[in-house]
């Protein structure tokens, strides 16, 4: 086994931290207590490549494997969460649906534009009554004279009402199989489309900078070439893209907990009681090692499950065990971070108190962990 970078991954690595350090870090504070979507930053960040990531030069992209991705998404998540799962929801669940069940000329007109970072895509999946139960979905779709109607609504939504949104992709019922079962497809919703509206931004405790709102559809009627992929297959692609898209929400995690010991450790040594730094107290100590080794951890495991991935093997495994223990270790290291801070940790003046309200929804999105132990348990046959 090789655990070294390659020369490649090495210089994606090294330009997200630059541009995380220089363009994200300083402003992530005034973005999170404003509520304020950073869409220069954003462009910027289209402009440097990192949208189109793991997406062909052909299609606008830069060519880069997942680890290269992870490895993004770790350095951009480690300075703010916000604009890390911005990035990630953009690259793994909007663009990435394009990219695996696409026709051809889907990925030129839709794909091609997102990874050169012109535009970000939305991908609508949970609604109301449809969360971990994710095919209990109600949202139609009907096929007529050429054109799908849609109605219904979707929650929970990240970067569909961005200035820079073109668009969401969103599952529906489309039918019915003939033994009963509902029938889904993926149904290509652009921004503009006619009855088509979303709601303002929820108002959250974490990701505050990121862009999440409920949609609605009344009688949207969209082209019969906006249908993703192959009819009645909806819910199978969903499953396919939520396996990728957990390598990205790992990596998040893994970047919001090494934010956490990098902002403990700091303030361990320069932090004074009685006549100390208090890194010199072993409880102290203690906790910040418990850190260092489940973030190794962590990030080993994430950066595994993108390794098996970029080979074509069977990762759905891996990525669901490294986005289920890198979101308990980065929830873990939140905590230990305000701990160690004491009662400045519960001031907002503190990075530490947004990484703990940060921490709790990498439990939640892409599969809760109760959903991923049961994910976790059907794929090593436990019965």
């Amino acid at each position: 086994m090789d655990f070294d970078l390659s020369s490649e991954q090495l210089d994606v690595q090294r330009l997200c931290r630059e541009f995380a350090d220089e363009e994200i870090a300083p402003h992530a504070q005034e973005w999170d207590a404003k509520a304020e979507f950073p869409l220069a930053t954003v462009r910027k960040m289209g402009e440097l490549g990192l949208l189109g990531l793991p997406f062909p030069e052909k299609y606008g992209g830069v060519g880069a494997d997942t680890v290269s991705y992870a490895l993004a998404v770790m350095e951009i998540g480690r300075a703010d969460a916000s604009v890390g799962i911005t990035m990630a929801a953009h690259v793994s669940l909007g663009s990435q649906p394009f990219f695996q069940f696409g026709t051809e000329a889907q990925k030129q007109k839709y794909l091609a534009p997102l990874a050169r970072g012109e535009k970000l895509w939305a991908f609508g999946l949970t609604e109301p009554q449809a969360g971990s139960d994710a095919g209990a979905i109600t949202t139609t779709a009907d096929l007529k004279d050429g054109r799908w109607t849609i109605n219904g609504g979707k929650c929970f939504i990240t970067n569909a009402g961005t200035a820079m949104t073109g668009g969401v992709t969103i599952t529906a019922v489309t039918g019915r199989h003939t033994d009963g079962r509902t029938e889904i497809s993926n149904i290509i919703v652009p921004q503009e489309t006619s009855g088509y509206t979303q709601a303002p931004p929820y108002k959250k405790m974490g990701w505050r900078a990121s862009d999440t709102r409920e949609l609605t559809f009344i009688e949207a009627a969209v082209p019969e070439e906006n249908l993703l992929g192959e009819r009645g297959r909806g819910f199978k692609q969903f499953l396919d893209i939520l396996d990728g898209g957990r390598i990205s929400v790992g990596a998040l995690s893994v970047g919001l907990a090494q934010a956490c010991y990098d902002a403990s450790l700091k303030y361990a040594k320069e932090r004074h009681q009685f006549g100390q730094a208090i890194a010199r107290f072993q409880a102290v100590q203690f906790q910040l090692v418990d850190m260092a080794v489940e973030i190794e951890l962590a990030r080993t495991a994430v950066l595994k499950a993108a390794w098996l991935k970029d080979h074509d093997r069977d990762f759905a495994t891996a990525a669901a065990m490294s986005k289920l223990f890198s979101g308990e270790v980065s929830r873990r290291a939140a905590n230990a971070a305000v701990q160690i801070h004491g009662g400045y940790g519960f001031m907002d003046e503190y990075p530490v108190s947004r990484y703990w309200r940060d921490c709790k929804i990498n439990e939640i999105g892409e599969g809760t962990n109760e959903v991923q132990r049961m994910v976790i348990a059907r794929q090593l046959d436990i019965r």
